[in-house]
């Protein structure tokens, strides 16, 4: 069974930081592009980064490059999102899920990122 589980999440001040992690397991990790996403309240679910089964390629929208850092760890199973700089539009419940950018399978529980001071 592919499960996710995404923490690090948490109420944290404007222009503060904050790195997610996400543990998937029940499926080969190493073999998988991975993507994080978020949802604001009231939003749509939209792409934040992506990285590549190796790890050697990312992508970001243009609207998240330069604050956020996606990586990953194929022997812990885990990706993370290191996020600076964060503002108060930021706050949205954040997701991992497999694919480049193109969501594939189960979702996870997602945790929640608070900005606000």
């Amino acid at each position: 069974q592919v499960q996710f589980v995404e923490s690090g999440g948490g109420l944290v001040q404007p222009g503060g930081s904050l790195r997610l992690s996400c543990a998937g397991s029940g499926f080969a990790f190493r073999l998988h592009a991975m993507s994080w996403y978020r949802q604001a309240p009231g939003k749509e679910r939209e792409l934040v980064a992506a990285i590549s089964s190796s790890g050697s390629n990312t992508n970001y929208p243009d609207s998240m490059k330069g604050r956020f850092t996606i990586s990953r760890d194929n022997a812990k199973n885990t990706v993370y999102l290191q996020m600076n700089s964060l503002k108060p539009e930021d706050t949205a419940v954040y997701y991992c899920i497999r694919g480049f950018g193109v969501p594939f399978g189960s979702w996870g529980q997602g945790t929640r990122v608070t900005v606000s001071s």
